[in-house]
């Protein structure tokens, strides 16, 4: 697994939790620097056994089949382009983009429009030809994922261009404890998605928390319908 935007606090913080669980993780950043001393500083929290490196974003893209997008909305369409001759027809590129009004001086608790009508459709549209897309973990507290001696209590809502791509996050999203993976149907839906975290920052703020999650109840362990 390669995380483009790695450094950050969502990025690093499902580094650390992927590696913990024994996957080989790749902390990408436009800086090769960068995300080296942020995979030293996992591998410093983790033990010397963890598998986690550092490279510049396009090398990381191209030494993983499956990438997740953690980078600022601003920043997500020049990250892709930067990503075009890295990633090859058949990888999954996990979204993770949120259109918060913050990135342009608003408020952290509301999302800007975006004419392709979610970050993640903008993402399928700027993301290499083949690449298939999801959307997934906008939900998951950043602070949550890094405190390592607890579970996280949240569900994950994937979305994607097809069944077959939402369950190849599956694995993924079950190997953070206290994570479980939720259908969430077609890439469209992640307009949905995506505002749900603007209004989980808005919840976390009035409560003096950083860990509102969301839990989906009433299902089964049967499989969604495709």
């Amino acid at each position: 697994m390669a995380i483009i935007g790695g450094t950050g606090d969502q990025g690093f913080g499902l580094a650390l939790r992927w590696a913990r669980a024994g996957q080989r993780i790749i902390i990408g950043s436009r800086v090769r620097a960068r995300a080296e001393e942020a995979a030293a500083r996992a591998i410093s929290q983790l033990g010397g056994g963890a598998r986690v490196e550092g490279m510049e974003n396009p090398a990381a893209a191209a030494a993983a089949p499956f990438v997740v997008l953690t980078v600022p909305f601003e920043a997500q369409i020049a990250t892709l382009k930067s990503l075009q001759s890295a990633m090859k027809p058949g990888q999954v590129l996990v979204d993770v983009t949120v259109p918060l009004e913050a990135g342009v001086g608003g408020s952290p608790s509301r999302v800007l429009g975006v004419w392709a009508g979610s970050a993640a459709e903008q993402a399928a549209e700027n993301a290499p030809k083949g690449v298939r897309v999801a959307a997934a973990f906008h939900n998951v507290s950043a602070e949550a994922l890094q405190h390592l001696d607890s579970p996280v209590d949240c569900d994950v809502l994937v979305c994607g261009q097809d069944a077959e791509t939402r369950q190849a996050v599956r694995p993924w999203v079950e190997r953070i404890p206290g994570c479980n993976f939720v259908d969430g149907g077609p890439l469209a839906n992640a307009r949905t998605i995506e505002a749900l975290t603007a209004l989980l920052i808005g919840i976390n703020r009035r409560y003096k928390t950083s860990h509102a999650g969301i839990r989906i109840t009433g299902l089964d362990s049967a499989p969604p319908k495709k």
